[in-house]
């Protein structure tokens, strides 16, 4: 997950999205966040001894980041209809 989370933040700097110093703060932040993580499963897991519990926190992350995902997109897309903006599907036949 640390893995994941900080070369995310690496890729989007390539892109040119971020500026160094919020890249820095990014990477930080979740470099911590996955330490963090990391030892707080590692507890509960001590503390339940049931190392199922991590499929279902995956699981659940999984799930919360699908809908939070999907809620945006699908009020960007509302918002882009209303206005009547271009939402990148052309007609085949349209030149």
């Amino acid at each position: 997950m640390m893995y994941c989370a900080s070369l995310s933040v690496v890729e989007l700097y390539l892109l040119k999205r971020f500026p160094i110093p919020y890249a820095l703060y990014l990477m930080t932040v979740s470099i911590m966040a996955g330490f963090w993580g990391q030892f707080f499963v590692r507890k509960l897991i001590t503390i339940l001894k049931r190392a199922s519990l991590i499929v279902f926190i995956l699981s659940g992350v999984i799930f919360v980041s699908a809908l939070t995902m999907g809620m945006t997109d699908i009020v960007k897309s509302i918002v882009m209809m209303e206005n009547h903006e271009f939402m990148g599907f052309l007609s085949f036949s349209s030149k």
